[in-house]
């Protein structure tokens, strides 16, 4: 059992043993397959799924209607794959962005159908909010979608939606309207992967093994009953999805920090270099106690904004930002800092912390860029 989860003040006693459990199924079942995640993403995902659906940990991720997400035992399964595996943390977060709006407000008998198929792995989940012209500012989306008789008839483009081409379904953001006060009305459904007139446009390459691409809409006719909540609901619930899983991103992070500093450890201490093992030399103790000092850092911001949340003993949207803010900047330093401490070796494609290197950096720009998690802690200072 990892000290930080039976010492900080944070988290249950189920807390604790779901922590323990994760950790060993890790270790046992996802670090041996990790290597292999570049060679074919598609099936590493998909065995990802299985894997969690077959330890019951998907239900951490997919919402059940009228009961509380539990942030804090999402955040410590991130940060345990993680560690491990970018490619098993996708897997797992996805089902989570990809049904909780849903598990908020779709129809029930739409609803249960498709959060119990997420849950059990027997259906990929996607979250389809960006557009090639619109990111970070959600209001400007483009894809629209009108209503004819029963149906909605959605036409657009989406753009860096991780699961695309693996997903069976995607909750999806167009504009349904305009609003009183000029700006687009945002409305919210699922689309299956298999309508008439949804296609994968494109899959994109990223500098990590990743899933994801383009999706292009021609026509596609969603029954109005696949609406979720009503319409001019959906950017609320995209707002509130992110606002929800953004201090997961950090958890996620701190996974591969941890990751980073073991990796340095090892090295530093059976790397030896005029004479003695790098860990003998004071300007590599001094970015070790760097690393540690700001990873820890990072570890109690997320978990206090998980706590808040999960407690609501206060409104927490300032302190989830604060902690995707540093725990993703910081881990960046940190894993950057072992690539060094690792010098050429730690350039070697394939290696660990090659790997985590060009994992790492889309955790800064996904679910908000540094700079939007910046402006959101700014204006809820502003406002107290």
């Amino acid at each position: 059992m990892d000290p930080f989860f039976e010492t900080i003040p944070f988290f249950t006693t189920e807390h604790r043993a779901l922590a323990a459990r994760v950790a060993e199924i890790a270790e046992r079942e996802i670090e041996m397959r990790a290597a292999d995640d570049e060679d074919d993403a598609d099936t590493a995902l998909r065995n990802y799924i299985l894997l969690l659906a077959e330890n019951d940990l998907l239900r951490y991720a997919v919402g059940s209607p009228g009961q509380p997400f539990d942030l804090r035992s999402f955040c410590l399964i991130r940060e345990t794959l993680a560690y491990s595996s970018s490619l098993a943390d996708l897997a797992f977060v996805m089902q989570g962005l990809g049904t909780y709006a849903i598990s908020l407000a779709a129809d029930e008998h739409v609803r249960d159908f498709w959060l119990a198929r997420a849950c059990k792995g027997q259906a990929i989940a996607a979250f389809a909010l960006t557009e090639p012209d619109a990111g970070s500012d959600v209001a400007g989306l483009k894809t629209t979608a009108r209503r004819e008789d029963d149906t909605y008839i959605i036409d657009g483009r989406k753009r860096f939606i991780s699961n695309a081409g693996v997903a069976d379904f995607y909750t999806v953001f167009a504009r349904t309207g305009t609003r009183d006060d000029g700006r687009a009305e945002i409305s919210a459904f699922i689309v299956s992967a298999r309508m008439p007139g949804f296609s994968v446009a494109e899959r994109t390459k990223m500098i990590a093994p990743h899933p994801i691409g383009e999706l292009e809409f021609k026509g596609c006719r969603v029954p109005a009953e696949d609406m979720i909540g009503n319409q001019g609901e959906g950017l609320r619930l995209a707002l509130q999805t992110l606002d929800v899983f953004r201090a997961s991103v950090g958890a996620a992070a701190c996974g591969m920090a941890a990751r980073a500093i073991d990796e340095s450890l090892l090295y530093a201490k059976s790397r030896q270099q005029f004479g003695r093992p790098l860990s003998g030399h004071q300007l590599i103790q001094e970015k070790l106690a760097d690393m540690a000092t700001e990873f820890e850092a990072a570890r109690l911001l997320v978990y206090r904004a998980a706590y808040l949340k999960d407690t609501d003993v206060q409104p927490s949207t300032r302190e989830a930002s604060e902690a995707k803010l540093f725990a993703t900047e910081a881990a960046g330093r940190i894993i950057d800092q072992s690539v060094q401490i690792h010098g050429g070796t730690g350039l070697l494609r394939g290696t660990v912390v090659e790997r985590l290197y060009r994992d790492v950096r889309a955790l800064r720009i996904y679910e908000g860029t540094s700079e939007i998690q910046k402006l959101v802690i700014a204006n809820q200072l502003l406002k107290e």
